[in-house]
């Protein structure tokens, strides 16, 4: 994956989860919990861009 590309989808997911907590009128917790699931699935999208772990589609649960 071009690091160009990376680098656009940060700044887009940067700049929309600004204008979600900026003018979205909701609670702090549930603020927080978006913001902490953004950044979670992001760092994993990114790890698995940069081939650091392996693709977890093949993961099972149960």
């Amino acid at each position: 994956m071009p690091l160009l590309t990376v680098l656009i989808v940060l700044i887009v997911v940067g700049v929309a989860l600004w204008l979600i907590n900026t003018y979205i009128p909701m609670a702090r917790p549930v603020k927080t919990i978006l913001n902490i699931i953004v950044v979670v699935l992001l760092c994993i999208w990114l790890l698995q861009a940069f081939g650091l772990i392996d693709s977890i589609r093949g993961v099972r649960v149960g």
